[in-house]
């Protein structure tokens, strides 16, 4: 009975200052409501960071031989397609492999050239690029093991030198060899030419690549692991696999999109933390203003505590009270900044690219609110207690 008059006393002297209220939870709705919304926003962040990461080749470990400038290296040190072979055989972990080897070349068009980079693609290769093939088609088995002289081009090469027609089953002519073009394509997600993709890049079925060089080298061999967990698996196996079939002085590069994907993890991670530090500093202003608040209003209701005393409200009844106008000053503000936090997101989800989603986190709700309703209590307790200290017969004589 105690703490419901202590609440309803607490309510009612909310309710006569209804301004004062309203502005000194301000500071905790700003808090609060950055809380979700740095989490949120960090989360979102981190999500389109490795969806794009991903979209290069999901689970992908790559390898290349090391060249050194001023050395020329024997053909025994070339990756081959019977490495691809066997690492699609030997190597545990392997869902798909690929290899595609590339060269600088020149496209003629209606007497019209442009520098092009080259690059024969193994059966696999569209499975782990997982490249987007805008009008026209890929390449089938008949392509690949036919050796037919057909082609994709990337959208800004049918651009740039097709121009506005349909690039669909015109003619390139590159070196000795004309092809068809049968598709247009573009990556999933832009590399800006630090993958093998360039933005002037013909594709071709590997094959025919090496009947037009002669050679049956890989400039790089791709694998697929069929998880994240079979990745390091994978980049052992091959590390080992590649020192066995080739000689010593042979140095090969193998790579994964772990380090790329645990350095978006740190970078994301510590944006988040010094967001949240922000947001708990505004926290912790607004608990400051909770504490000037009442501490003028213990100032203001002098009589009223002393009244109270008079009539036998005990010392933890009165500090009671005014912990729960600073929890209700705090925590109400806490659910309106949460709830704030909540609709933005919601609101600019329609402008977010492609079907990246917006995480909600419930914990960053959880811990919004808890924090925002501990720090009107921690700065609401002096005041509170000061209340409560006061000497009833002063109290009466105050003015």
């Amino acid at each position: 009975m105690r703490f419901r008059e202590a609440l309803t006393v607490a309510i009612d002297a909310l309710r006569a200052n209804k301004l004062r209220a309203v502005l000194t939870s301000i500071g905790v709705i700003i808090g609060s409501a950055s809380i979700v919304l740095v989490v949120t926003v960090a989360l979102t962040s981190k999500k389109y960071v490795i969806s794009q990461i991903e979209a290069i080749g999901s689970n992908l470990v790559w390898a290349e031989l090391i060249k050194t400038p001023d050395k020329i290296q024997p053909l025994s040190y070339q990756l081959t397609l019977a490495d691809m072979q066997a690492v699609r055989d030997t190597v545990p972990g392997v869902e798909t492999v690929a290899g595609f080897a590339d060269m600088p070349m020149t496209v003629v068009v209606e007497a019209q050239a442009r520098a092009v980079k080259l690059i024969g693609v193994t059966e696999g290769y569209q499975k782990i690029r997982r490249l987007i093939v805008m009008r026209g088609r890929y390449f089938d088995s008949g392509d690949m093991d036919g050796r037919s002289k057909v082609c994709l081009i990337t959208e800004d090469l049918a651009y740039r030198v097709l121009g506005q027609e349909n690039s669909i089953g015109r003619s390139l002519r590159m070196g000795e060899l004309t092809f068809t073009v049968i598709g247009v394509f573009r990556e999933r997600t832009a590399t800006f030419g630090l993958s093998e993709m360039e933005k002037y890049s013909v594709i071709i079925p590997q094959k025919l690549m090496r009947d037009y060089t002669g050679q049956s080298t890989l400039t790089t061999l791709q694998a697929q692991a069929y998880g994240p967990d079979a990745v390091a698996g994978v980049e052992r196996e091959m590390t080992r696999l590649l020192k066995s079939r080739h000689p010593a002085e042979a140095e090969y590069n193998i790579q994964t999109l772990t380090a790329i994907l645990s350095a978006a993890h740190s970078i994301s991670f510590g944006l988040t933390a010094m967001l949240v530090v922000v947001a708990f500093i505004a926290l912790l202003i607004s608990g400051v203003g909770i504490m000037n608040i009442m501490l003028v209003t213990v100032r203001e209701r002098t009589r009223e505590i002393g009244v109270r005393k008079a009539v036998g409200a005990p010392r933890k009844e009165i500090m009671t009270q005014f912990l729960i106008e600073a929890f209700l000053i705090s925590g109400g503000g806490a659910v309106v900044g949460i709830l704030l936090g909540l609709a933005i997101p919601v609101a600019v989800q329609q402008l977010l690219p492609g079907n990246l989603r917006v995480p909600i986190s419930n914990w960053s709700v959880i811990a919004a609110f808890l924090v925002s309703s501990l720090t009107g209590l921690f700065f609401g307790w002096l005041p509170a207690n000061q209340a409560a200290k006061l000497d009833p017969v002063e109290s009466l004589r105050y003015e």
